[in-house]
This record gives structure tokens, sequence and C-alpha cells, in this order.
């Protein structure tokens, strides 16, 4: 049970930090996904999140698996590995420095809140 709490935790605190609207409007900002384009940039950050990140088996192939669990369409492993492009690192290294910042921040003032009780 105690598991169960604490993933809903992370998974509220992980799509508070990672808003759909977000993830999507950046995605087309930079042109990771065009706007009729057959990737879901949803799915491939919750399949890298949770089912590749996550997952036993770290893999390019394993994180494609992952992708084609959940996705609308699914690609051939050409087609998946095609769309892993440097525009796609940028995005996903965007995702990464702006949620540290979120984190670092909230974790700063979760310590004041903590200390101020001492």
């Amino acid at each position: 049970m105690h598991a169960s709490h604490s993933s809903s935790k992370i998974m509220r605190r992980l799509t508070t930090l990672f808003p759909s609207e977000f993830l999507e409007e950046h995605a087309e900002e930079l042109g990771v996904v065009e706007r009729e384009g057959k990737l879901q940039i949803l799915v491939l950050v919750w399949a890298l999140v949770f089912g590749f990140a996550a997952g036993e088996s770290r893999t390019l192939a394993g994180f494609r698996r992952s992708y084609n669990s959940t996705a609308d369409e699914t690609f051939s492993p050409g087609g998946f590995y095609h769309r892993l492009t440097p525009t796609l690192a940028e995005y996903l290294r965007d995702l990464v420095e702006r949620d540290l910042d979120e984190v670092a921040v909230s974790n700063a003032v979760d310590v004041d809140i903590d200390d101020s009780g001492t």
C-alpha cells in the first residue's frame, strides 16, 4: 500500500512539473513534431519517464516497445529511430533543465519551511 501511495504521489508531482499543454506546445515550437505527425509527444515523454527510465530493459528497443505499448499508432524500429533526432534531444534537455530548476526551488522552500519549526 505504501508503494502505491508513493507511486501516485510521484505521478502527481511529475504531471504537475510536465503539464500536457506545455509538453505539446514546446515540442511544436522546436519542431519536434509536426501538427499532423504520427509521433505522439506525450506518449513519448511518459514512455521515457515511466516505461524506459524506470524499467529493467534500458535499450532503444525497450524504449520503442514502451512507446508502442501505449501509442495509438506504433512504429517499426526504423521509423522510431528516425525520430530520435538532435531536435528531440534538445527538447528533452529543455525539459530536464526547466524542471530541475523547479525541483531545486521547491526543495529549497521545503527546507526553509522544515527549518523554521525548530
